[in-house]
C-alpha cells in the first residue's frame, strides 16, 4: 500500500478539547451580532492527512469525523481519526451536501464543470459505496417512513411503522432467518472468504503461506478460538506485533510479543499499544507463532475475530474454517458495527477503554468469541432485538434516558432475563443532536417531521431544495442537504457507458507515442529514457508505420505528462523523436484537463519527483528532501498488488512558494547516482488510487491501448453535462451563504447497479473569510 510519511506532525491545541456545550451559544450571539468573527474568537480549521493511502476512508469514520465536529466531547464522540478539527467549539455549524446517485466517476467524467467544487475543497477522500447512504451517514440508523406526496413539503405526519414488519426488515433476519442455528451455519463460506479478503488456499496473492491443515469436518461442536493480533507498519507493510489466542472458555492459550523482519515506520502505540522499547528484548518471529499456532489448534478448530481476515494476512496463514463478528452482526449496506460498541451493546463490556495505552488482543479476541457464542445461543431473532432497540430508540428517548438498568460483565449471567431485550446504553447521532438541543435539518430525498422521524420525498426539485436550504440552513447547527442528477440520468446503461469514456480517456492520457526511431534502434536505451520520467505499466513497438515508433503506458499521470514536456525534440536512442498523446476526440481538451488539474486546490503545493532508485526507502527519501523549505509530507507510492515501491514520489510543501523554489532545485539533482525529473502535481491524492484501479480494471477487461473511439457524445450526456453545471452553481450559492467557519462536506455517495458498483468521493473544508476551505 501506499503511505504517506508527515515530517512535521502535530499537536493537539487546547482548542480541540474545548467542549461542545457552549458553542450553540456561541453560535447564537454571533448571528445576533451580524455573523461576524471577532478577533479574540479563533478560527476552526482541519489538519487532514488526506494523502497517500489514507485518502481512503469507510463511513464509519466519516460518521466519527460529523459526530465530533457536531457535538466536540459530549456523548463519547472523540476526535476523528481520520483527522483533527482544531477548535471544534468555534464552529459555526456542520453542513453536509449529499449528491445521490452520483460517485467518484462523475465528478472526473465532469470535471471541467464541477468549476467551483475544485476550485474550493481542498481535503479530498474516496468513500466506498453505499446504496443507502442517509442510514450510513446517521451510524445507527434512521427510521425512514413514505411520504404522502400530496402532503407536499410541509408534511408532519407521525404514524409508526409496525414493530413486526421492522423486524422483518432486519438484515440479521434476511440473512439467517428466526430460527436458532449451530455454529457451522455462520462460518463463511468460501465464496464470502474471497469477498472479504481471506487468505484462500492457491490464491496467486498467498503464495508462501502457512496453511493450518485443519482440514477435519466441522460440527456444531467443533471447538471455537478467538483470535486478534495488533500490527505496526514497516518498510513491507502491515506487520503482526502481538498475537492473542483464547479458547472456547475465555482462557488466554498465547499472548505474545513478536519482532517484525522489516523496520518499523510507525508503532501505532496508540492502538497498537507497542513501542520500540517493548519490541527491544523479544527474540520471536513470525515463522515461530505460525509454527505454534498450527500445533495449538485442533484439526476441526473454528477461529473467530472481528475483520478476522486482517489478522489472517498478517499472520501470513490459511484457516479453512472462520466465523467474523464484524459480518456476523450484519448491517444493511455492507457497514459493519465497531468491536467496541457490540461489545458494550451486547455483553455490557468496556473494551478499548481510552485510559489504556493501546488495545488488548487477548481482550479483543474474547470479546470477539463471547459475540459469536452470544449469537449461536440465542439466535437471530434476540439479536434482531438489538437493533430493533435501537432503531426505536428516537420514539424511547424518554425511556432511555431514564432507564438506570446495567448490563452484567457477561451476557450469559442474564441469558434468563431475555424476555425483555437490553436497552442500548447511548441514543444515536440523530437523538445525540436533538438531547443537545440542535435541532438538525434534513431537506431533499428524506426530511424530517415535527416528531423527529424522517420520511421520504421525492417530489422536491433541486431549485426548490435549494431555496429552502438558503432560508433555513443558517437557523440550523447541523444540516444535511441532499441534490440529485434526477432518475434519467442515473441509468444503470449511462452509467456503464460513462465508466467507459471515463476509463478509455485515462488510457489515452497515460499513453505516449515516441518516435521515429531506426530500425535496429535499441528497446533497452528507450525503455531506461522513458522511465525516469515515472512507473511505466506497458511498452509496445509500433511496426505499422515507416519507421518504427514506441507507444509508452504510464501507471500515473504525471509520468506522461513529464515525457511529452521533457523528451519531446530530443534525441534518445540515436534518433531525435517527437513526443505526444494519442489524438482523439476525446482528447481535445487534454491540454485544458491538464491545467486545470494542476490548478486544483488540492494540488497546492504538491509536486511530483520521479527518477527515484527503487531500493530507496521511504526514510531514505525523507533524509535526502529534509534541506527542503517546509516540506510537510512524503508520499511514495507503491503498487497496490505486489507493494513494490515504484520509482516516484509525491512532496507536499506548506506553503506553495516552498513547491515552486523545490522544483527549481530537484530538476537535475541526484540523488543516490541517479538524476532526478519534477513537475507540479497532477493526481498526489486519492485521484493517483483511482486512477491505478481504473487502469487495472480497463487491463483486466482486456482493453486495447492503441484503440481510437471517435464517438460523439450522446443527447443524454450532453443533458447530464448541463446537470452537473446547474448543481456545481447551485453547491457555489449555497456555500457562499454559509458562515465562516463552518464545516462543508460534499459527498459523492457512490452507486451500485447492475454493470458493477463505483466508490464514492468526499470533499470538505472549513470556510475562511475569504470563502475557501481553511486547513
Amino acid at each position: 500500500m501506499a503511505k504517506a510519511v508527515c515530517l512535521n506532525g502535530y499537536k493537539r491545541p487546547a482548542g480541540a478539547a474545548e467542549g461542545a456545550g457552549e458553542r450553540p451559544a456561541a453560535r447564537k450571539r454571533r448571528k445576533v451580532d451580524g455573523g461576524g468573527r471577532g478577533p479574540e474568537e479563533k478560527s476552526s480549521r482541519l489538519s487532514a492527512a488526506l494523502f497517500g493511502e489514507d485518502c481512503e476512508i469507510n463511513h464509519d469514520q466519516l460518521y466519527e469525523l460529523l459526530k465530533y465536529a457536531a457535538l466536540g466531547n459530549c456523548h463519547n464522540a472523540t476526535q476523528p481519526s481520520l483527522c483533527r478539527i482544531y477548535h471544534q467549539s468555534h464552529l459555526a455549524g456542520v453542513v453536509v451536501i449529499v449528491l445521490h446517485e452520483t460517485s467518484q466517476l462523475h465528478f472526473y467524467k465532469f470535471y471541467l464543470q464541477f468549476k467551483h467544487l475544485r476550485k474550493v475543497f481542498r481535503h479530498r477522500f474516496t468513500l466506498s459505496s453505499s446504496t443507502n447512504f442517509l442510514a450510513s451517514l446517521y451510524g445507527e440508523g434512521a427510521n425512514l417512513k413514505p411520504q404522502n406526496t400530496a402532503q407536499g413539503l410541509n408534511s408532519t405526519s407521525s404514524e409508526c411503522v409496525p414493530k413486526s414488519s421492522k423486524l422483518q426488515c432486519d438484515p440479521i433476519l434476511q440473512k439467517y432467518g428466526e430460527k436458532k442455528r449451530g455454529l457451522t451455519s455462520y462460518t463463511l463460506t468460501l465464496e464470502e472468504q474471497e469477498k472479504n479478503d481471506y487468505p484462500i488456499k492457491g490464491s496467486p496473492g498467498c503464495k508462501g503461506y502457512i496453511y493450518t491443515e485443519c482440514d477435519q469436518q466441522r460440527t456444531d461442536s467443533s471447538p471455537l478460538f478467538g483470535l486478534d493480533c495488533e500490527m505496526c507498519l514497516t518498510e513491507k507493510g502491515n506487520e503482526v506485533t502481538r498475537v492473542s489466542l483464547v479458547d472456547a472458555q475465555g482462557q488466554c492459550l498465547l499472548n505474545e510479543l513478536v519482532k517484525p523482519e522489516s523496520t518499523v515506520v510507525n508503532y501505532r502505540t496508540r492502538f497498537s499499544g507497542i513501542t520500540k522499547k517493548m519490541l527491544l528484548p523479544v527474540k520471536t518471529r513470525l515463522p515461530d507463532i505460525q509454527n505454534r499456532l498450527k500445533k495449538m489448534l485442533p484439526h476441526d478448530a473454528v477461529l473467530v475475530g472481528h475483520s478476522l481476515n486482517a489478522d489472517l494476512q498478517a499472520l501470513e496463514m490459511i484457516h479453512p474454517s472462520v466465523i467474523d463478528t464484524s459480518l456476523l452482526f450484519a448491517r444493511n449496506e455492507g457497514r459493519r458495527f465497531k468491536l467496541k460498541f457490540l461489545a458494550k451493546a451486547v455483553l455490557g463490556k468496556e473494551i478499548q477503554c481510552e485510559q489504556k495505552l493501546g488495545h488488548d488482543p487477548a481482550e479483543d479476541a474474547r470479546a470477539a468469541l463471547e459475540l459469536a457464542q452470544f449469537f449461536i445461543e440465542q439466535g437471530p431473532a434476540k439479536v434482531a432485538e438489538l437493533n430493533l432497540e435501537m432503531l426505536l430508540t428516537t420514539e424511547k428517548l424518554a425511556e432511555v434516558s431514564q432507564n438506570k438498568a446495567v448490563l452484567q460483565p457477561r451476557q450469559r449471567r442474564v441469558q434468563k432475563q431475555l424476555n425483555e431485550p437490553p436497552r442500548l446504553s447511548k441514543p444515536c447521532f440523530l437523538d445525540c443532536l436533538q438531547m443537545t438541543g440542535q435541532k438538525p435539518l434534513l431537506l431533499g430525498r428524506q426530511e424530517l417531521d415535527s416528531s423527529g422521524l424522517c420520511q421520504s420525498n421525492l417530489s422536491t426539485s433541486n431549485k426548490q431544495i435549494l431555496q429552502r436550504a438558503l432560508e433555513d440552513v443558517p437557523l440550523s447547527t447541523f444540516s444535511i442537504i441532499q441534490f440529485s442528477l434526477g432518475p434519467e440520468y442515473v441509468a444503470s446503461h449511462l452509467l456503464a457507458g460513462l465508466c467507459e469514456k471515463v476509463r478509455s480517456k485515462l488510457t489515452d492520457m497515460l499513453t505516449i507515442y515516441a518516435g521515429p526511431f531506426e530500425k535496429s534502434f535499441c528497446l533497452k536505451s528507450v525503455k531506461k529514457e522513458f522511465g525516469r520520467c515515472g512507473p511505466i505499466q506497458s511498452l509496445k513497438v509500433v511496426t505499422e508505420t515507416y519507421q518504427p515508433y514506441v507507444c509508452i503506458q504510464y501507471e500515473v499521470l504525471e509520468a506522461a505528462q513529464l515525457a511529452v514536456e521533457s523528451l519531446n525534440g530530443a534525441e534518445v536512442a540515436g534518433s531525435c523523436i517527437k513526443v505526444q498523446r494519442p489524438v482523439t476526440a476525446a482528447m481535445l481538451d487534454c491540454d485544458v484537463l491538464i491545467k486545470e488539474l494542476e490548478l486544483d486546490v488540492e494540488n497546492e503545493g504538491v509536486i511530483y519527483v520521479a527518477g527515484l532508485k527503487k531500493s530507496l526507502t521511504e526514510a531514505d527519501l525523507q533524509e535526502e528532501f529534509s534541506q527542503l523549505q517546509d516540506l510537510e509530507t512524503l508520499f511514495l507510492p507503491k503498487d497496490l498488488q505486489s507493494g513494490k515501491c515504484r520509482n516516484c514520489c509525491f512532496l507536499k510543501f506548506q506553503k506553495s512558494q516552498s513547491a515552486v523554489d523545490a522544483l527549481e532545485v530537484i530538476n537535475g539533482w541526484t540523488v543516490k547516482g541517479s538524476k532526478l525529473r519534477s513537475r507540479n502535481a497532477l493526481a498526489s491524492g486519492h485521484l493517483w488510487r483511482w486512477i491505478w484501479q481504473m487502469n487495472h480494471s480497463n487491463e483486466k477487461q482486456g482493453g486495447n491501448i492503441l484503440c481510437e473511439k471517435m464517438e460523439q457524445p450522446s443527447d443524454s450526456e450532453q443533458d447530464l453535462r448541463k446537470e452537473v453545471k446547474k448543481l456545481d452553481h447551485h453547491i457555489k450559492k449555497l456555500y457562499r451563504s454559509l458562515q465562516d467557519n463552518t464545516l462543508c462536506v460534499v459527498l459523492f455517495p457512490g452507486v451500485n447497479s447492475m454493470h458493477g458498483s463505483q466508490s464514492g468521493l468526499g470533499l470538505m473544508g472549513i470556510k475562511d473569510d475569504r470563502g475557501r476551505s481553511a486547513c
